[in-house]
C-alpha cells in the first residue's frame, strides 16, 4: 500500500504541468475524490453556502502552506525510508478525503475542492501561462 504513495506523486507531478496549459482541467473533469463528492455526497450533503473565507486567496494559501508544510516535515523525518515516504502520501490522500467528506456532509459536497492544495497550486501555475 504505501507503494501507492508513488503513484500519487506521479499523478500530482503530471497534473501540475498539464495545469500549465488546461487550467484546473483535472479537478473539474478527471479527479476522482471530486467524481465520489459528486455521485456519493452530492446526494447527502447539507448544500449550504460555502463560507466566503474558502474563496479568499489568504485562507487557500494558509491551507497550501499547511498541508505542504505537514508533508515536508514528514519526510524530513522518515530518515529517508522509501516505504515510509511513500505512506506519507498515502495517509496526505486519506485525510483530506476525510476532510472532503466532512465538508461536503456539512457545508456542499464540493466544499473541499474550493480549498484543495492541489486545486490551488494547479490555479497558480495556470495563471503563469497567461503572462
Amino acid at each position: 500500500m504505501p507503494l501507492l504513495g508513488y503513484l500519487v506523486v506521479a499523478m500530482m507531478a503530471f497534473f501540475l504541468v498539464l495545469s500549465f496549459f488546461m487550467g484546473r482541467y483535472w479537478c473539474w473533469n478527471l479527479c476522482p475524490r471530486g467524481a465520489f463528492l459528486d455521485i456519493v455526497m452530492s446526494k447527502f450533503s447539507a448544500k449550504r453556502q460555502l463560507p466566503l473565507i474558502f474563496s479568499k486567496g489568504w485562507f487557500r494559501l494558509l491551507i497550501f502552506i499547511l498541508f505542504m508544510g505537514f508533508v515536508v516535515m514528514r519526510i524530513l523525518h522518515s530518515g529517508g525510508n522509501l516505504i515510509l515516504i511513500g505512506s506519507i502520501f498515502v495517509a496526505m490522500c486519506l485525510v483530506t478525503t476525510v476532510i472532503a467528506i466532512v465538508i461536503g456532509a456539512f457545508i456542499k459536497h464540493r466544499g473541499w475542492c474550493v480549498i484543495c492544495p492541489m486545486g490551488f497550486l494547479q490555479e497558480k501555475i495556470s495563471g503563469l501561462n497567461k503572462k
